[in-house]
């Protein structure tokens, strides 16, 4: 096996590499015989064929040679028969390509198959019957049917013998193109009567080592007379056919001659080919040597056919002659355009002449009816490149992107230059993979909303919507709000957005009279990988509501105050008595506020301004009107519904301040204050006693109990066990228990109740039951006793009824005094 590796150098494009490779093997080699080491001849690695996924293109349908990727190593996959696969053709090659992807490669291998003698030369005929005239001359010739041989070279037919020799000799000539005519030449005249029938044997040989042959008896029928042999005109002939000629075409006729009359110069015609399939494609007249067609011809299978015409006369002469048949193409094959390989999906971002598929066209035609042009349809991003006879590579020209065109529809069409031209085409289909370079873009620039003062925690305030042009998970938006401070207090407690829908919720209650507006800003994030993202500002306006009443901040309203203001009884009409001042911490119409007198004495007497709150006089102040007037003012505001404040504004009608006292007794509120002062009074004494009587019983109630439960432990006679109580501590054995108690009175003067805190003990009373002290269980119980009177069940406990009493009429006493004026 030889291997012979030439490189015939770059393509037009970087990525793709073309090789030739050429191996010879012998035909009839075994399965799985190794071919060659592609990967040595090739410089290529075998991981390399295993990660390009190497494969064998071949534009037959069978594939002899298969390519293992592991070994990097080419082997037969099926026989090969040299004879079937190239006929007589030399030399045999199998030429096929090694396609490699990721970059894209190919490279052409060239199998050269050479012959083995595995064929015998063989006659068409088994005999050949003469009858040959007893007239016939010495150094007549009789042509003969040459023998096959399918093998070629050195194992094809090499010699004829021809046994006996008796009266025949074996001739054999040497044609130009390489055919051999075998002639059977009388060397001896034939004697009838001697021998009327002759049996000749003629053997052919090949030349293989061992040499193989072939036999075919020759049987001689000795006739009379007949001493002359058909002669042609020409010995050869040569003509035209147009491939595709429809049978019964005439191709040419042959003309032979014979001198001899009679039924002697009778001539018949036939074709004496025996190797080829000249007789399935054409037919010869045995009366008048027209050769016509009988089957098809294809230029593409022959280019040119030879045909042997043998004319004998009915004594046994013959003669010979060739037709040389040439074959005119006719533009009758489309173009054959084969994907030799091909992506399926390109990603968007792919660069500028990568290459996407790779294309082989063919077109069995011969002349300008073989060339092909190829193109492409128009307004693609790709363009077809030639790289070398025949192949093309579709390659892109420019940025590919999938948000213009996700999918494309390629168009490959091929026409040949013949008349009229012939054209094949097909379609490629080629999806654009996304990639992550489109950011999401909000519907607007900035967003404004608008929401009233004391909504429910959680509402909906509005949505923010982004979107974003790439695909699947690349345009999955996720909405964030970012990180900021609104008055110093950070932006995710006053609003939250919802990741998936954008929508923004109010997280607590706003206030107007806090916060008017406020804004932020929210990120939309795709899912890419790495992601992009865009922000929006998005400002929220608080909108006020009716839900803060007026404020009265002049005159102060205190529960000591008695006379606001004095009117002195000179006063003109339109006298200013007071001015009513209030405000609404809400805005807009919410804090318009109107003033109105709800109820006075008198109203002939004194009128408020609706807008400024101002108290006059409407006539002339007289010594009828009463000292002490009460005006009530309502203040109202102007919302929806509308919210009031009132305020109560003494006025005294007096010229002097003792004429005013004079008039002090006799206001209702002193008589409502005593009356509620001793209700008071009466209820506290009546608590204290209750609580007093209670915490007696109780103690009485657990003295008793515990001083039975002693008497019967003592007359038991058993040993006393020590009971300490909870947060006991008795160290040394003294036996002391500390017990301080204190108690704590607070009093205001601002406030019409008083208020007591007593506070808790310092210790609990435990019960000691000591059984080695000397003393009784009695005595100690009296002890006991005597700690529990100090109990701090309730304020009686510590202080008489009489004396508590006395310190609640103290106490109110002295408000009431406060309270009184000056």
């Amino acid at each position: 096996m030889i291997g012979q590796v030439l490189l015939l150098g770059p393509l037009l494009f970087v990525v793709t590499v073309v090789a030739q490779v050429s191996y010879t093997i012998p035909e009839e080699k075994a399965k799985g015989s190794l071919v060659g080491n592609i990967a040595h001849d090739l410089g290529l690695s075998t991981k390399r064929l295993v990660s390009g996924k190497a494969r064998i293109f071949t534009r037959g349908s069978d594939e002899y040679v298969e390519l293992n990727r592991e070994r990097g190593v080419l082997l037969v996959k099926g026989r090969i028969d040299r004879e079937a696969l190239c006929k007589k053709t030399t030399p045999c090659a199998l030429d096929f390509q090694i396609i490699l992807e990721n970059p894209m490669e190919f490279y052409t291998v060239t199998v050269q198959i050479t012959d083995i003698n595995d064929n015998a030369p063989t006659f068409d005929k088994s005999e050949m019957k003469f009858k040959i005239s007893e007239a016939a001359l010495t150094g007549a010739k009789f042509v003969l049917e040459r023998a096959g041989d399918l093998d070629v070279g050195v194992n094809d037919l090499k010699t004829y013998e021809l046994k006996p020799t008796d009266n025949f000799a074996l001739k054999v000539h040497n044609n130009a193109d390489g055919n051999r005519n075998i002639e059977m030449v009388l060397q001896k005249p034939l004697d009838r009567e001697k021998q009327e029938e002759m049996s000749l044997v003629l053997t052919a040989v090949d030349g293989g080592d061992p040499p193989m042959s072939g036999t075919m008896m020759i049987l001689i029928t000795v006739l009379d007379a007949n001493d002359n042999a058909p002669v042609f005109t020409q010995s050869t002939y040569r003509t035209t056919v147009t491939e595709n000629s429809p049978k019964g075409t005439v191709v040419a006729t042959v003309t032979a001659t014979d001198a001899d009359q009679g039924s002697n110069s009778k001539i018949k015609y036939s074709i004496t080919n025996t190797l080829d399939n000249v007789r399935n494609i054409f037919k010869v007249n045995d009366e008048t040597g027209m050769i016509s067609v009988t089957g098809n011809i294809d230029f593409e299978e022959s280019r040119n056919y030879q045909i042997n015409i043998l004319a004998s006369d009915e004594g046994g002469f013959t003669d010979s002659c060739k037709v040389v048949v040439e074959v005119q193409d006719k533009n009758d094959n489309r173009p054959e355009i084969n994907i030799m390989s091909k992506s399926n999906v390109v990603s968007e971002d792919v660069k500028s002449d990568t290459i996407v598929t790779m294309i082989n066209i063919e077109d069995k035609d011969f002349g300008e009816n073989g060339k092909v042009q190829c193109f492409i349809s128009d307004h693609v991003p790709f363009h077809l490149k030639s790289s070398t006879n025949n192949f093309y590579s579709l390659v892109t020209d420019s940025e590919l992107d999938r948000e213009r065109a996700s999918e494309y529809n390629i168009t490959v069409s091929c026409s040949d230059e013949g008349v009229p031209s012939l054209s094949s085409s097909v379609t490629l289909t080629l999806q654009i993979s996304d990639v992550n370079d489109n950011a999401p873009v909000f519907e607007r620039s900035s967003y404004e909303a608008y929401i009233v003062e004391n909504n429910t925690p959680g509402l909906s305030v509005f949505t923010v919507k982004a979107r974003d042009a790439d695909w699947n998970q690349n345009a999955r938006v996720s909405y964030i709000l970012e990180d900021s401070s609104v008055n110093g207090v950070p932006v995710s407690s006053y609003v939250s957005v919802s990741a998936d829908s954008g929508v923004i919720h109010a997280v607590r209650s706003f206030d107007y009279e806090q916060i008017k507006d406020f804004q932020f800003r929210v990120k939309a994030q795709d899912g890419g990988s790495p992601p992009l993202s865009s922000n929006v500002t998005v400002k929220i306006l608080i909108q006020d509501q009716n839900d803060n009443p007026p404020q009265v901040l002049y005159p102060v309203q205190t529960g000591g105050s008695v006379v606001g203001e004095m009117v002195p009884r000179s006063a003109d009409v339109g006298y200013l008595v007071s001015k009513v001042v209030a405000v609404d911490v809400d805005s807009g119409q919410n804090a318009w506020l109107s003033y109105k007198l709800q109820k006075v004495p008198d109203r002939a007497l004194f009128e408020v301004g609706l807008q400024n709150g101002e108290i006059r006089t409407i006539r002339q102040v007289t010594d009828k009107d009463p000292v002490n007037q009460k005006l009530t003012v309502i203040v109202e505001d102007n919302g929806q519904p509308s919210r009031s404040a009132t305020v109560i504004v003494n006025v005294a009608v007096a010229d002097s301040f003792s004429e005013v006292l004079s008039e002090v007794p006799d206001f209702k509120h002193d008589k409502e204050y005593n009356d509620n002062l001793t209700f008071y009074l009466v209820l506290a004494l009546a608590v204290v006693s209750f609580l007093f009587i209670t915490c007696l019983v109780v103690i009485i109630s657990v003295k008793i109990y515990r001083w039975r439960q002693s008497r019967i432990l003592y007359h038991s006679g058993l040993p006393v066990i020590p009971y300490y109580p909870p947060r006991y501590s008795d160290t040394m054995g003294t036996g002391t228990l500390p017990h301080v108690q204190n108690y704590e009175v607070y009093r205001t003067t601002d406030s019409r109740k008083s208020d007591f805190q007593f506070g808790k003990a310092g210790s609990q009373n435990v019960l000691f039951m000591d059984p080695c002290c000397t003393d009784t269980i009695q005595r100690k119980l009296n002890e006991k006793t005597a700690l529990m009177r100090e109990c701090p069940l309730s304020p009686a406990a510590s202080l008489s009824p009489y004396r508590f009493l006395m310190l609640m009429t103290t106490h109110l006493s002295l408000r009431g005094a406060h309270m009184r004026p000056t």
